[in-house]
């Protein structure tokens, strides 16, 4: 998927339709600033959003994917890769996950093996003793801010109460309560706090 493509095609088929970018965000329950980035090449609709944006335009989905109207050939062809696309865009931030996971775990097990050798198990000044130990929680903690920070890039959330979907601000994220799979944020859009699903991003 070529988001420049997509988003002309985005572009094109609202002003066929004697849509302005407001009039569209307004008929999805999103701002005006995401319709102008799609549009801009800078981002693609969620998944979630590409039904009703299809819908509103007056094409399918694969015709959005694939930034053009298509035949009933075309159509099967741009499917498959449409897809495999779209699959891969959903394990992706998964697998920063993963990624981030285990070099934690790297970092932790090299952590506790400088604070092994500095507790006494290595005949060394005890100078270097605390500078063992304070390399391995600055180490541990860089670590662990390293995969919020990633984290926080992974997911975005959808409002229970406009349905819009956004990615909030780090602190929202660091110090909002969660769940395993939602986070009680502030919505950009309505104002409102609430209980938000999490989704995987790209």
């Amino acid at each position: 998927m070529d988001q420049t493509v997509t988003g002309q095609f985005i572009k094109t088929v609202r002003k066929e339709k004697g849509l302005t970018q407001r009039e569209l965000a307004d008929r999805l329950n999103i701002s005006e600033k995401t319709v102008s980035k799609w549009e801009t090449g800078k981002g693609l609709p969620d998944v979630g959003l590409m039904l009703p944006l299809s819908k509103v335009l007056g094409i399918t989905v694969n015709e959005l994917l694939s930034g053009q109207r298509l035949n009933e050939k075309a159509y099967v062809e741009k499917a498959e890769e449409n897809l495999a696309a779209l699959t891969a865009d959903k394990c992706s931030g998964k697998t920063k996950i993963v990624v981030s996971l285990i070099s934690f775990a790297l970092t932790l097990i090299s952590c506790m093996g400088l604070i092994v050798i500095a507790a006494g198990y290595a005949d060394v000044e005890v100078w270097l003793r605390i500078f063992l130990i304070a390399m391995a929680f600055l180490s541990l903690f860089a670590s662990i801010a390293s995969m919020i920070i990633l984290w926080a890039g992974s997911e975005v959330y959808e409002c229970p109460e406009c349905g819009t979907k956004f990615a909030p601000t780090l602190a929202a994220y660091i110090f909002g309560p969660h769940t395993m799979t939602k986070r009680r944020l502030k919505c950009p859009h309505c104002g409102k706090k609430s209980w938000c699903k999490s989704f995987w991003r790209k």
